[in-house]
């Protein structure tokens, strides 16, 4: 059996064995969790919002199940034919726009709002066949990319913050901390303890070169979270699926055939392609700078770059997200990513599509272990994002070039924009944005490539008409 995992998924080759890539990925899956109970409760919200309870429960149970299965396919798919240690899932932001300006604020369904993320999926995969994104990966300069290692970093560790009650929202400052002296019943404070102790475990498992440490981390910052009200466990757990099922398969499966059918009744094909068209397209550059920020930013941190400085199998990747990103459309969900997450199963030596194959078995293994998957708290998953965080800014920064003016402002940039915004998107588009004007304003437009220069004018044009 070994032998053959081997010479699947190159093993040997990429330097890791079983166990590690098992380890990879129990981390990742463990670290992203949290989407399984996020996506089906933000896709529920407008139905909520508009008053109607029964519709945003249905829509809950539903999507529960469509994000399982999207999960599951779009990591298989990166595992099988980019052989690479990344997962996808329906994405946050994404979801969030999906929810709240296709659904609340343009008026569609939930059924024409995955009309709407297929069209987007169809781009997407047009974009990564014809190799314009793995074109702009290269067109990237070094400085930007090494910018957008760290700035993940930044970004994941300040995610684990928050979801670890540690970092929270102040209305005079924006962000601050918790109050550790109120430490009374449903008090941020007792999440912020449990990610803390979870942190420190990570922490003292690492500095002794433990394999699995964020694994543990994660396990005993849950078992400490029980008794302080953090960790809640189900009264009952009940594995029998099959009524969710039956209201999945006749609600949601396939659900955007009908979408397409009643957003084209009795409307044009151009009319409805010019409402919708600055939404697809908002969908398609953030998604596609997602990807190539995670993929650029988790391989430049853990080694994992060609003899060129590209990602491995770059092409095949992109197509996985794209290919996923409309399977999950048909599932009855909101667009397929992939996961900045998986640089905590990288970090614990992933390496390969087999840590991708055991992330995308333990999303299909949810949909039986609902009730199990439901205990562990976004507090107890948060300090491996922290502590990814710290890993890959650690790697990075040592290697910015902060000599030139032209060159360290866009890097800052990058870096900063990622988590102040929260969106990858948003740091290298900023990043580029200011690359192509400062070149152009100092006068050393020889360092500006073709692609760069026509992506920063797209972003310039992008957030001065807030698409």
């Amino acid at each position: 059996m070994n032998a053959w995992l081997d010479r699947t998924f190159s093993l040997t080759q990429n330097k890791t064995t079983v166990k590690t890539e098992v380890i990879a990925g129990l981390t990742t899956f463990m670290a992203m969790a949290y989407i399984l109970a996020s996506n089906p409760k933000t896709l529920a919200d407008p139905a909520y919002i508009m008053g109607d309870p029964a519709l945003a429960a249905q829509i809950e149970s539903c999507v529960f199940i469509a994000t399982c299965l999207g999960a599951f396919v779009g990591t298989t798919l990166m595992a099988l034919l980019a052989n690479l240690p990344f997962a996808l899932a329906p994405g946050l932001g994404l979801n969030a726009t999906f929810a709240y300006t296709v659904m609340l604020g343009m008026g569609y369904s939930y059924a024409e709002g995955l009309a709407i993320v297929f069209i987007s999926g169809v781009l997407f995969f047009a974009v990564s066949l014809l190799g314009l994104r793995e074109a702009i990966v290269r067109a990237l300069p070094h400085n930007l990319k090494v910018a957008i290692s760290a700035g993940i970093g930044l970004f994941i560790a300040f995610i684990g913050l928050v979801n670890g009650g540690i970092v929270i929202n102040n209305d005079s400052t924006l962000v601050g901390v918790v109050n550790f002296s109120d430490f009374s019943a449903g008090a941020g404070s007792r999440n912020a303890v449990v990610a803390l102790v979870g942190l420190l475990v990570i922490a003292v498992c690492s500095s002794k070169r433990m394999k699995g440490g964020m694994v543990l981390g994660i396990l005993i910052a849950t078992a400490v979270g029980i008794p302080l009200g953090v960790t809640v466990l189900p009264e009952q757990l009940s594995l029998n699926i099959v009524p969710m099922f039956s209201e999945y398969a006749s609600f949601s499966l396939g659900a955007m055939f009908s979408g397409f059918s009643s957003m084209f009744a009795g409307q044009g094909l151009l009319a409805v392609l010019s409402k919708i068209f600055v939404v697809v397209i908002s969908l398609s550059l953030i998604d596609m700078f997602d990807t190539i920020g995670t993929l650029v930013g988790t391989a430049q941190g853990a080694g994992m770059l060609d003899e060129h400085g590209d990602v491995k199998n770059m092409k095949q990747a992109l197509l996985s997200d794209s290919i996923a990103t409309m399977a999950g459309a048909f599932l009855g969900t909101s667009t397929v990513t992939t996961f900045v997450e998986s640089s905590a199963g990288v970090s614990e030596g992933g390496r390969t599509g087999l840590s991708s194959v055991v992330t995308a078995l333990l999303f299909l293994a949810s949909l039986l272990l609902a009730p199990f998957i439901g205990i562990i708290p976004l507090a107890a998953a948060a300090p491996a994002l922290i502590y990814v965080g710290v890993l890959m800014i650690g790697s990075s920064l040592r290697s910015l070039d902060f000599s030139d003016p032209t060159e360290a402002i866009p890097a800052f940039l990058t870096m900063i924009m990622m988590p102040l915004t929260y969106g990858i998107s948003n740091g290298i588009a900023f990043g580029i944005m200011s690359y192509v004007v400062v070149k152009c304003l100092t006068g050393k437009f020889r360092e500006l490539n073709p692609t760069i220069t026509v992506l920063g004018i797209l972003f310039i044009l992008r957030y001065a008409l807030m698409v």
